[in-house]
């Protein structure tokens, strides 16, 4: 269906959360894919759907170990497992170290993701820049969401990374934004994104929402449904599946 990739250019703001946020509202069927070459914590930070814990050791390590002989979309549902709420995950790599024997997979697996039979893929890439052959797999995506905050640094490096990034595919700019500040820090990165000259598909946000985010670690149900992060989440979600299914414009 679509890969949709969800990155950041400096620190960490929220990318993990935000990808579990938007998995837990999505629309359609969905996969989240850890993706990020310098490790992961989904396998600790998330129980497992019967309570228990996810295996860390099976996922894109596994996954890496099958690709190697080829790597078909049908084979990756073989290497995922399932959270609370039913949301199907890949389980990225424990530590940085262990990307450096995976250098060939990003291609191939960015290929292979894209063309997930009967589900969207939601592939966490955690920041650009450090691991240069992520490349390979973010050309595959439908479309990018950049994610920031609304602080100087976070801006000054989201306006560079935009500078750099290639025209293809689909960018748009998320702002993990203050609550009491939310609309003011959107329409803020909005006018400094236009003043790029950088075309983006569009400028969203999701609320920084530290109460929410941890319901989401294993407490699904109706506290979390009425959340802040979960309320902007499915406004998300619908702005980037109105984006990624747009018809295509005539010839």
């Amino acid at each position: 269906m679509a890969l949709i990739v969800l990155a950041a250019d400096k620190g960490a703001p929220g990318v993990t959360t935000a990808a579990t946020a938007l998995g837990a509202v999505w629309p359609h069927p969905v996969l989240l894919a850890e993706c990020d070459p310098a490790g992961g914590d989904l396998a600790y930070r998330l129980p497992a759907a019967d309570g228990g814990v996810l295996n860390p050791a099976r996922g894109l390590l596994t996954l890496g170990a099958t690709a190697r002989r080829g790597l078909r979309p049908e084979q990756i549902h073989e290497h995922t497992q399932k959270i609370i709420g039913g949301l199907d995950v890949l389980a990225g790599l424990t530590h940085g170290e262990q990307a450096a024997g995976l250098t060939w997979l990003w291609g191939p697996l960015g290929r292979a993701l894209a063309a997930v039979p009967g589900a969207d893929v939601l592939a966490d890439c955690g920041r650009l820049g450090g691991h240069p052959q992520t490349a390979e797999l973010v050309a595959e995506a439908e479309l990018v969401l950049l994610f920031t905050r609304a602080s100087l640094d976070h801006v000054a490096h989201l306006r560079e990374r935009l500078h750099v990034m290639p025209r293809d595919p689909q960018i748009a700019v998320v702002v993990i934004a203050d609550p009491r500040q939310y609309r003011t820090a959107i329409e803020e990165v909005r006018r400094i994104v236009t003043a790029t000259g950088r075309r983006v598909a569009f400028v969203s946000g999701l609320a920084h929402d530290p109460k929410g985010a941890e319901l989401l670690r294993g407490q699904w149900g109706g506290r979390l449904d009425r959340s802040l992060i979960i309320r902007t989440a499915r406004e998300l979600a619908a702005r980037v599946v109105a984006t990624v299914r747009a018809p295509e414009p005539a010839v």
